[in-house]
């Protein structure tokens, strides 16, 4: 028995330079015959590394050759098989490997030459990497299986000559998802993901574009990167999802003086509710008092996904109110359609009354004013949790009919918007906030002072009271650098340049405005702390128009 396994062994490991088709054939058939008697027999075997002297046991005759082929298939060519000895009940194979011919002369099959655009033979010095750039490029083909396949041919120049063919097995596609862990997550957003993904081929590129369609979600997040089911005819990618915690408390606290100079304190409450009953839904509580005794009540509700569709439907109510001067209140009902994860148009209606309190404010008008406009939205995420997003770009146009009731005078109005922020990053732990908005309103006839847009503030102009500035046309652009502090805190120095026209009082003023501040975790949130101060180019600075914010946003 043993002389014969020695026998079998001896001409079995060289099968690849046998050039005769059915001797091989025949040499492997009886080989197999003979693997099945033995492994009956249930004897370990242990393979001996001749010059390490390393020891490897294997359940079988038929391991122990699919070993010892697998050194001649990876670079060690010459192995050869010493001695073959029987020690009780296990049989113990002694081999030596030979040398490791990384550097060979090489040549490709038609196939290969023919995908990677190169001459069919040439000479390397690294075979492993050869091989796995060769078998990369198949895999990200969709070929997940591909495997090299390398036959010695002889030497040449002291050098083995090896050629190289590719088994590709069947191609993949990914052919759609399986949700695990938190399944109660809006069809339309498993639709839309099988929209963009199903068919594509399955590589490591789509796999990091699905992952990454998961990070820094408004409402789920995956426990671990999306997982593969490989069957006969399909491949289903399995995604482990989480439901974030979603609802959020920002409060801010602002210090500074009001148009008398008189100290004063104010604040802003940013309630929302999000993701409660597993649609994506938002329901948003707003309210800001400004130091000139200015307050602003915000209602909004969002639900993206309408009968399982792509369409979404935002209803907002504002309220502003300026002490006992006037009172405005808006309706702004919107449709709007996801083009894609990231993005949304729409369509808005406006429906917004103003009332004059003061009879002694003769700037002001009551006014109706009703019409339709068009929006966009586009929030790309961040990797960074101390920061929203990476970059968010909201733009509109809203044509609109506006009723001056004592006057009797009805005028068409045109209304522009635009706002833009992006986190860019230098190097390290250097990032630059850039950011810009604007507005614009046009008329035949002149605005009234209650209809004008308010700005200033913490989250536009800072530096300057909530609301405090009116205009009918502004912008400002903002550049911000942060330093990271690891990944629970940054620093930040920014300066702001804008300006504004208010027609009604005749003034175009530019505007600036510096500061600094402090952002970090605390186990309640993010709290934020800001310096900042702002005026208009050619007043002198005060610097007890220093505006100080504290602001805190809780997840819950």
């Amino acid at each position: 028995m043993k002389n014969l396994f020695v026998f079998l062994l001896r001409f079995f490991i060289p099968f690849h330079y046998i050039q005769n088709d059915k001797l091989k054939l025949i040499l492997k058939i009886f080989f197999i015959l003979f693997c099945v008697f033995i492994q009956a027999q249930k004897k370990p075997y242990f393979l001996i590394d001749s010059e390490t002297k390393v020891k490897k046991k294997v359940k079988d005759s038929a391991s122990a050759v699919k070993f010892l082929d697998s050194l001649a298939q990876n670079n060690y060519f010459f192995t050869q098989l010493k001695e073959v000895r029987k020690k009780g009940d296990t049989t113990e194979i002694i081999f030596h490997k030979g040398k490791n011919f990384n550097e060979t002369y090489v040549k490709l099959s038609d196939s290969i030459s023919d995908k990677i655009k190169v001459q069919k033979e040439f000479f390397t010095k690294n075979l492993d990497s050869t091989k796995k750039s060769i078998n990369k490029k198949y895999i990200d083909d969709g070929f997940a299986f591909s495997r090299i396949k390398s036959k010695y041919k002889g030497q040449k120049n002291g050098y083995p000559v090896v050629e190289l063919d590719i088994n590709k097995n069947d191609k993949r596609t990914i052919d759609g998802f399986v949700v695990k862990g938190y399944t109660s997550v809006p069809k339309r957003f498993i639709k839309n993901l099988e929209k963009e993904f199903k068919g594509k081929t399955y590589d490591d590129k789509n796999l990091l574009a699905i992952n990454k369609s998961f990070q820094s979600h408004q409402f789920v997040s995956l426990e671990r990167p999306p997982q593969t089911m490989f069957t006969k005819d399909s491949t289903s990618i399995y995604l482990f999802m989480e439901k974030k915690k979603t609802n959020s408390f920002d409060g801010v606290i602002g210090f500074g003086n009001d148009k008398t100079d008189k100290f004063t304190l104010n604040g802003t409450l940013n309630v929302n509710f999000r993701n409660i009953f597993n649609s994506f839904e938002t329901i948003n509580l707003y309210w800001q008092r400004n130091p000139d005794k200015g307050q602003t009540f915000d209602l909004q509700a969002d639900v993206p996904y309408l009968f399982k569709s792509n369409v979404g439907l935002n209803m907002k109510v504002n309220i502003f109110r300026q002490d006992s001067t006037f009172a405005n209140v808006k309706a702004l009902p919107a449709f709007y359609y996801h083009l894609n994860s990231r993005n949304k148009i729409g369509l808005r209606g406006t429906f917004e009354s103003s009332s004059i309190i003061d009879t002694l404010y003769v700037q002001g008008k009551d006014y109706n004013k009703k019409g339709i406009g068009i929006w966009f939205e586009m929030v790309e995420p961040t990797d960074i949790d101390l920061f929203l997003y990476k970059t968010r770009i909201n733009a509109g146009y809203d044509y609109l009919t506006t009723r001056y009731t004592k006057d009797n005078i009805t005028s068409p109005q045109n209304q522009f918007y635009f706002f833009g922020e992006h986190n860019y990053h230098i190097n390290g732990n250097h990032f630059l906030n850039i950011k810009g908005e604007g507005a614009m309103m046009d008329s035949r006839i002149d605005f009234s002072a209650n209809e004008l847009y308010r700005f200033g503030g913490w989250n536009s102009m800072r530096g300057f009271n909530e609301n405090s500035l009116a205009a009918d046309f502004y912008y400002y652009g903002s550049l911000e650098y942060r330093y990271l502090i690891g990944s629970q805190a940054f620093f930040d120095v920014f300066g702001q340049y804008g300006q504004l026209n208010n027609k009604s009082l005749n003034v175009k003023p530019k505007l600036y405005s510096v500061g600094l501040g402090f952002n970090f975790f605390i186990p309640i949130g993010l709290m934020s702390f800001q310096l900042s101060n702002g005026n208009e180019f050619g007043n002198p600075f005060k610097f007890n128009d220093i505006k100080i914010h504290w602001g805190i946003l809780s997840r819950f």
